[in-house]
């Protein structure tokens, strides 16, 4: 079997190979954010997106050199990395940065380092999932609303915990919600409702991470004159929703069938689904 390779500041090691140390920030603190970017046919899909969002992150975390992380440095290593590992056309990465540097919970400096990974992928287009998702509200805990809310920050442990949650009740995703109990997400998806013929979806003003296939999906329906509307939404609305799909950068548009004994349909989802493998 082939070794497998990561990209660590521009060196390549082993993919099993210790690179980060007990003092490493993002391990201590979570002081770090991370971006999951998909590759179809030897292609990054909205490499310019996920660039933009790893900049407005790196800046709400005060962290500098973000300047340096642009498309060019992501196409640029993420070809680096295929190469390194015989990796062709379609391939997960994730990008995680962190605040290098030692101190306790002031950092002595805010310059960052990086990890590449890179994982080969089956399908070349996103595949609308054959059997829905069912999916339970996860209410221990609630996202905070804040200037970081929209990031993909390293700090995970409410997704952690929604995590065994789902695991816990035998579901296929949990719904978070913010800290004013209306819908913000799911463990690793943006959500959208479909009621009374409309397409709802939390704002980014909820808490909400600010998705690449959020803004795809959102423009998709733009352009096809399909109605989304940004808004507060109280869990109630899933016991009346028509439809409800959840979206991220690398499995597309995955469709929700239950929600308690509520089912959906999956009609628009489907629709959604095959506008963006048109792109």
């Amino acid at each position: 079997m082939q070794l497998q390779y990561i990209l660590h500041n521009d060196e390549f090691f082993t993919a099993n190979h210790p690179v980060l140390t007990a003092s490493n920030r993002s391990f201590r603190y979570g002081d770090g954010l991370f971006e999951t970017i998909r590759m179809s046919n030897g292609k990054l899909q909205f490499p310019e997106y996920h660039v933009d969002r790893l900049k407005a992150g790196m800046k709400a975390l005060k962290m500098e050199g973000s300047v340096l992380l642009d498309e060019y440095f992501l196409k640029q290593k993420t070809a680096e990395l295929c190469k390194k590992n015989k990796l062709k056309d379609n391939v997960k990465f994730r990008l995680s940065v962190y605040r290098g540097g030692e101190g306790l919970y002031t950092p002595e400096i805010n310059k960052y380092g990086y990890v590449l990974e890179a994982t080969p992928m089956d399908n070349s287009q996103y595949e609308i999932n054959k059997k829905g998702l069912i999916v339970d509200v996860y209410n221990e805990l609630t996202k905070p609303v804040n200037m970081l809310s929209n990031h993909k920050t390293s700090s995970s442990l409410l997704y952690v915990m929604a995590g065994l949650f789902k695991k816990q009740h035998k579901l296929d995703e949990s719904i978070i919600l913010n800290q004013h109990g209306f819908i913000c997400e799911t463990i690793s998806s943006n959500i959208f409702v479909v009621y009374d013929k409309q397409i709802y979806t939390p704002a980014l003003s909820e808490g909400c991470i600010a998705g690449v296939m959020r803004k795809v999906v959102m423009q998709l329906a733009k352009a096809n004159n399909i109605n989304i509307i940004e808004a507060q939404l109280n869990p109630e609305v899933l016991r009346q929703a028509e439809e409800v799909f959840v979206t991220n950068a690398v499995g597309g548009i995955r469709w929700v069938m239950g929600y308690g004994r509520k089912r959906y349909f999956n009609e628009i989802s489907k629709n959604m689904s095959a506008l963006l493998n048109q792109l």
